[in-house]
C-alpha cells in the first residue's frame, strides 16, 4: 500500500450526517436500558460459574476433555486433505479489535473458544496454569484474595491470556518485568498436525527436541495464532499486598513530562513497583508511581476505593487531583488499582454514555458499568461503524522512551486525542517478532490514543501511515489489534520474521494457518 494511492473518504450526505449524529450522541438509549443489565447479568453468571468449578475442582479433567476434542477436529481436519485454512472458532465480536475478521469466513474453525479455566495455582514454584480464554479479571479475582498477584496484570477486565500471549500485553508493571510475554514461563500447544506440546524457554537447550521447543516457545507471542492452537499457559505469579500506595506528580510541560518520566521509570528503584502517565493535553500531564503497601500508616493518610460503583471515572479523578495539587498520595485497593481503568474503558464511555460520570447516574447506575466491550462491539449499527471508520482512533504505538517527546508531539500534529496512556515498559533482546535492533535491553514506552477525534485534516489510513513510518523510523512496534495499513514489507521492517517463517516452514504451518499480516492488514478487516 502507498499512502499516495488511498483514495479520499466520500462525504456523508446531509441525511446521512444527521443518522450518524443522533446514532453517536443518542447510543447510550440502548446502552444503559439494554447492554449494561445484560453485561451485568453475563458477569454475575459466569464468576457464579468459576466459583463453582474452583470448588469442584473440575478444571484439570475438563481440560484434558477440551484438548482431545481439538486434537479430533485436527485430525479430521488432515485426513480431509487439510483444504482450507485453520482458525479459532471465537466469533469475531468477542475479540478486542475494533474489527470483524474477514479471514475466517472460508476458514475451518476449531473449538478453542471453551478454554477459560484457571487450571492449577503452585504456590512453592510461584507459577499459575490457565487457559488462554481466561481474563484478567478471573485472574486478579482468583490471586489477590490468596495473597498473589501476576508482575503483569493489564488494567482491562476482558483481556485475555491468549490475546495477550499470542498478541501482546503492557501495564504499569512492565517497566520492571517487561511485556505480558515475559512472565510465561511456558505454554501448551497444538499443532496443525493434531500433536500436542509443551513448551518453554531453554537457554541449555541440548537435544533436537529440546531446541525446537526453546524456538516455539518464542515465536508463540505476536504471532496471532498463525503457528499452533495455545490451549494452556504457565505463568510467572508474585506475592503482593492489599493496597497500592498511589503518588500523582504534575507535569507542566511536555519535556518535563519526558525527562520525569524517564527518572521514574528506573526498574532498580526499591519503591516502585508500578509507573504509567496520563498527558491530559500538549502541556499538562501527571505521572503516577505506585508502590504495594500494607495500608496507611497514619489516619491523615486516604484510603480512595476507586473501583466503587459510584466513584469518578479514573482518568478524570487524576485530573481533578493535578488541578487542585503538585503532588497527591493515596492508598488503592489492589484490585481496584489494577481496573482503574475498567469501569471507563479508559475513556472511550465518555463517546457511548455521555453523563456516564455524573454522580447521579454513577450512584444510581454505576454498578452496572462497564458494558461489555464485546456487547458494544456486536450492536453498533453499520452507519455508526462508518463514523468509526472516519475519525475513531485506537492504537498503540510502543517506541523507545528517548523519543517519547517527539511522538507526542506527532500525535498532537496528527490526531490530537486526548488523554494519551503512556505506559514505559522494559524490553529485553529475545528471539521472535519484537526482536531488539542493536540492544541487549531498553527502555521503552506505550502511547495509546483512543476515541473519536475531530481533528482538521485527519484521515484514518494516510494519518495512520504517517504514524506506522515514524514508528519504523524509531525502531518501535504497533499492536496488532489496531488497524494496520503498513506495507507487508514496512511490516517485515517493523517486526522481525526470521524465527517465525521458520517455525511456520518446519512445523508445517504454510498450508495450515493464515500468514500473520494477512491476518492484521485493514483489508482483511470490516
Amino acid at each position: 500500500m502507498d499512502i499516495e494511492k488511498y483514495e479520499e473518504d466520500v462525504p456523508p450526505t446531509r441525511w446521512e450526517n444527521i443518522v450518524e449524529f443522533i446514532m453517536f450522541r443518542f447510543r447510550w438509549l440502548f446502552v444503559v436500558p439494554f447492554l449494561l443489565p445484560l453485561s451485568f447479568l453475563f458477569n454475575t453468571v459466569f464468576d457464579i460459574r468459576n466459583r463453582l468449578i474452583h470448588l469442584v475442582n473440575s478444571a484439570p479433567n475438563a481440560h484434558v476433555r477440551k484438548v482431545n476434542y481439538i486434537q479430533e477436529q485436527l485430525k479430521e481436519w488432515n485426513e480431509n486433505g487439510r483444504k482450507t485454512k485453520l482458525v479459532n472458532a471465537r466469533p469475531g465480536w468477542l475479540t478486542m479489535s475494533f474489527r470483524f475478521p474477514l479471514y475466517k469466513e472460508n476458514a475451518t474453525k476449531i473449538a478453542t473458544d471453551k478454554l477459560f479455566d484457571i487450571l492449577e495455582l503452585d504456590v512453592e514454584r510461584m507459577i499459575i496454569k490457565v487457559e488462554p480464554g481466561v481474563t484478567m479479571g478471573q485472574i486478579s479475582r482468583y490471586l489477590i484474595p490468596r495473597g498473589y498477584t501476576l508482575p503483569v496484570l493489564p488494567e482491562l477486565d476482558d483481556l485475555t491470556i491468549g490475546g495477550l500471549i499470542n498478541g501482546c500485553g503492557v501495564e504499569s508493571g512492565s517497566f520492571r518485568h517487561g511485556m505480558f510475554q515475559h512472565i510465561c514461563e511456558q505454554f501448551e500447544v497444538v499443532m496443525s498436525s493434531g500433536e500436542l506440546r509443551t513448551v518453554g524457554p531453554d537457554p541449555g537447550a541440548k537435544t533436537k527436541e529440546a531446541k525446537e521447543g526453546n524456538s516455539l516457545f518464542y515465536a508463540i507471542p505476536w504471532s496471532q495464532g498463525t503457528i499452533c492452537f495455545l490451549t494452556a499457559a504457565t505463568i510467572k505469579i508474585i506475592p503482593c499486598k492489599k493496597y497500592v500506595k498511589l503518588t500523582y506528580k504534575k507535569t507542566s510541560t511536555l519535556n518535563e513530562m519526558c525527562q520525569s518520566l524517564t527518572t521514574d521509570s528506573d526498574r532498580f528503584a526499591d519503591n516502585v513497583d508500578f509507573v504509567e502517565a496520563l498527558q491530559f493535553d500538549k502541556n499538562k500531564g501527571c505521572i503516577m508511581l505506585g508502590e504495594f503497601s500494607d495500608g496507611p500508616d497514619t489516619d491523615d493518610e486516604v484510603i480512595n476505593p476507586i473501583g466503587r460503583w459510584y466513584k469518578k471515572w479514573f482518568y478524570t479523578h487524576v485530573e481533578d487531583l493535578i488541578n487542585k495539587r503538585q503532588q497527591s498520595v493515596e492508598y488503592i485497593p489492589l484490585r481496584d488499582y489494577y481496573h482503574r481503568h475498567s469501569r471507563s474503558i479508559f475513556w472511550e464511555l465518555r463517546d457511548i454514555v455521555p453523563f456516564g460520570n455524573n454522580i447521579i447516574f454513577r450512584y444510581l447506575m454505576g454498578w452496572l458499568c462497564p458494558p461489555k466491550i464485546a456487547f458494544l462491539k456486536a450492536t453498533t449499527p453499520n452507519v455508526l461503524r462508518k463514523l468509526y471508520d472516519r475519525s475513531h482512533v485506537l492504537q498503540d504505538m510502543l517506541i523507545p522512551l528517548e523519543n517519547l517527546e517527539e511522538c507526542v508531539t506527532l500525535f498532537d500534529e496528527e490526531v490530537e486525542i486526548y488523554p494519551l496512556w503512556l505506559c514505559p515498559f522494559y524490553l529485553k533482546y529475545q528471539p521472535g517478532l519484537m526482536r531488539l535492533k542493536n540492544a541487549t535491553s531498553k527502555m521503552y514506552v506505550d502511547v495509546g490514543a483512543y476515541g473519536v477525534t475531530t481533528k482538521k485534516g485527519y484521515h484514518h489510513a494516510r494519518t495512520t501511515r504517517v504514524l506506522e513510518k515514524y514508528v519504523i523510523s524509531v525502531n518501535g512496534f504497533q499492536m496488532t489489534y489496531a488497524d494496520i495499513y503498513m506495507p507487508k514489507a514496512e511490516y517485515a521492517e517493523m517486526f522481525d520474521r526470521t524465527l517465525y517463517d521458520w517455525k511456520r516452514t518446519t512445523e508445517g504451518c504454510l498450508d495450515a494457518f493464515p500468514d500473520i499480516y494477512d491476518k492484521i492488514c485493514r483489508n482483511n478487516r470490516r
